[in-house]
């Protein structure tokens, strides 16, 4: 396996509505060097402004992800930051005219699309990995999300609504390229009809529509084209915790156990885990003699399957 760094090989764009925001917004994608992350930079302010994705720069995750820095913010990063990460893409500028990353069609494909439209281009940086060695976990009644030593990086998530459509889903995936782009990305953000009066009157949702979202009554869904996948519920909210543990900016090594969790309480997580340096070891694998020496499965980013180990 190659474990160089990527970015993006050429210049790509799209545009969008803003989920929460409600307006249209453009995104362009640009190459950038090799260690600088993913970087966001807004073109619609009189100051330079470029606010690194990372776990030290998110500000709120109110039904999203936000990240800021010098008092500007961008919201809703994590669809996008998914695709990042299922795409291998370590580095790239992300240059966005207003405050909110288009919701798209609610799920991480589009920008899938876009990414390998754009292709990629390898770096002479190699990847990050951060094995773990001891457990971390964060638990508050209900909800906990754990994370445990594991050759591999998979990921166990477990939702309980109280709707007869959702009731008890659970997915469980060990990470690679090909899950995740077949399997994950394709998976809509969804709400509940009886909540779409409640989030306008607090300024949330103002783009939402049956384009964007899967959207529920009291015993149906709404859209005509019905769910993806049966349980397309769990899968996206697999989908934004990928979204969120992409801001680290590195791999983890480490099987992570989630049970009716959010934006805020994934961030919990990342931080203890950061914070916690003797639960991890950091790791660069250069080469083949490298990978021998360790006994772990590297997920291939940017490649179907696994690498040897």
């Amino acid at each position: 396996m190659d474990s160089r760094q990527r970015t993006v090989a050429k210049e790509i764009s799209c545009t969008g509505i803003g989920l929460h925001s409600g307006k249209n917004v453009c995104v362009t994608i640009k190459p950038a060097p090799a260690d600088s992350g993913i970087i966001f930079e807004r073109l619609d302010t009189s100051d330079a402004c470029k606010i690194r994705a990372s776990f030290d720069n998110v500000t709120h995750t109110n039904m999203a992800t936000t990240i800021g820095m010098n008092g500007y913010r961008i919201s809703t990063v994590e669809h996008l930051m998914a695709a990042f990460f299922g795409m291998g893409i370590d580095n790239a500028l992300v240059q966005i005219d207003g405050e909110e990353v288009p919701i798209m069609d609610g799920s991480s494909a589009p920008f899938v699309d876009l990414l390998d439209s754009a292709g990629v281009a390898l770096q002479e940086g190699y990847k990050r990995f951060l094995l773990v060695k001891k457990p971390v976990m964060v638990i508050d009644g209900n909800r906990s999300v754990q994370l445990h030593p594991s050759d591999e990086l998979r990921i166990t998530y477990r939702i309980d609504f109280d709707h007869p459509l959702i009731k008890d889903q659970s997915y469980d995936m060990a990470f690679s390229k090909s899950a995740f782009i077949r399997e994950i990305s394709r998976a809509r953000t969804f709400g509940f009809l009886r909540d779409v009066q409640t989030l306008w009157d607090n300024g949330l949702a103002k783009g939402g529509s049956l384009e964007n979202a899967i959207v529920v009554d009291e015993t149906r869904v709404l859209n005509d084209d019905g769910l993806r996948y049966k349980n397309e519920f769990v899968r996206h909210k697999l989908l934004d915790f990928i979204g969120d543990l992409a801001i680290l900016g590195v791999t983890v090594i480490g099987h992570f156990v989630v049970e009716r969790s959010g934006h805020s309480f994934n961030q919990e997580l990342l931080k203890a885990f950061m914070t916690h340096e003797n639960c991890w070891e950091e790791l660069q694998l250069k080469n083949n003699e490298d990978y021998g020496k360790r006994n772990v499965r590297i997920p291939s980013l940017g490649f179907l399957g696994f690498a040897p180990a």
